[in-house]
């Protein structure tokens, strides 16, 4: 039984930080490329940032480049999600997201899942 879990949310000011954290269990995190993402009331959940299984490999939405940093440890089965400068745009229901990673060249398209998610909100 797969499961993710994210926590870290909250309420701050714009300028603040924040560090969201997703744990996965039920299943080998080194099998699997993890993302964030992000949903406001009426609009569609937008991809934030993602990272490859090994972590070696980041990629950013434009808006958070360079103020958002992706990680992950393995060892502890668990993603995280530094927010710095944080603007009043990023109040978001935030969430994790599993992909299983490939394997022998081929990735199971079905091999996805999601967490319930994290809400932040920042003031301005």
């Amino acid at each position: 039984q797969a499961r993710l879990v994210e926590s870290g949310g909250g309420l701050v000011q714009a300028g603040d930080s924040l560090r969201l954290s997703c744990v996965l269990s039920g299943r080998a995190s080194s099998d699997y490329d993890m993302s964030w993402y992000r949903q406001t009331t009426g609009e569609e959940r937008e991809f934030v940032a993602g990272i490859s299984w090994t972590g070696a490999r980041t990629i950013y939405e434009d808006s958070v480049k360079g103020r958002f940093t992706i990680s992950r440890d393995n060892a502890k089965d668990t993603i995280y999600l530094q927010m710095d400068s944080l603007r009043s745009e990023g109040t978001a229901k935030y969430y994790c997201h599993a992909q299983g990673k490939e394997v022998h060249g081929v990735r199971d398209e079905l091999d996805v899942f999601w967490g319930q998610g994290t809400q932040v909100i920042v003031s301005s």
